[in-house]
């Protein structure tokens, strides 16, 4: 036991359904001993309580120390998140939201038209500002020797480039993806729900602080 090395790769955030919460469930973990690697997985690390809060912060040195006292001597290498952030998920709840398809629907349709007559309003104000139909009509009667009337061929092969390259920048249309690689709007996601979870265990940090004050 003593030259018992346990790998853990713990996940940064978790949502699970029952109330006790064991290793397994928020860490992936490897050891050549089978038999301390069942143990670890078994492992509790948090229980839900009635009235206690349903998001809950548990460090990896909590957990390595759990580790070291079920199984002493072992050797806890972690290669995965230094804080695991433990949401309780209520099947009930989920059960509720998923009946609740048309306002699901309404909310979409109308984030969808914010989106679209917003980003139209900004397009538009953009040209405005840089005066796009004086410049466009310009080269064309540079080029033509003729003056534009506002619906030629410049204009006409602008707006359809503009679609097009904001199609190929965001990397969908419709349901589906141009390419493999990730769009812009999914990677702003990531950072955004990676910066959350940074904020949620700093704000637990602090708590704790505040309590032992």
């Amino acid at each position: 036991m003593a030259n018992t090395t346990l790998y853990i790769m713990a996940k940064q955030n978790v949502a699970v359904s029952k109330e006790e919460v064991e290793l397994c469930d928020v860490a992936s973990l490897y050891c050549e001993d089978e038999v301390t690697q069942a143990k670890a997985n078994a492992l509790k690390i948090h229980r839900f309580r009635k009235g206690q809060q349903a998001r809950v912060v548990v460090s990896m040195l909590r957990v390595i120390e759990l580790l070291t006292q079920l199984c002493p001597g072992i050797t806890v290498e972690s290669i995965g998140e230094t804080d695991i952030i433990i949401e309780k998920a209520s099947l009930e709840k989920d059960k509720e939201s998923q009946k609740k398809g048309i306002w699901e629907f309404v909310k979409i349709a109308f984030v969808a038209l914010i989106c679209f007559f917003g980003s139209g309003f900004t397009i538009m104000a953009f040209h405005n500002d840089i005066g796009i139909s004086d410049v466009l009509a310009r080269i064309y009667e540079l080029v033509t020797g003729t003056a534009s009337d506002g619906y030629t061929a410049l204009e006409i092969s602008y707006s359809i480039g503009l679609a097009a390259g904001i199609i190929i920048f965001y990397n969908h249309i419709g349901g589906r993806k141009l390419t493999s690689d990730p769009t812009p709007l999914e990677v702003e996601m990531r950072n955004y729900e990676r910066d959350v979870n940074q904020a949620i265990v700093e704000m637990a940090d602090r708590q704790k602080l505040e309590e032992d004050v």
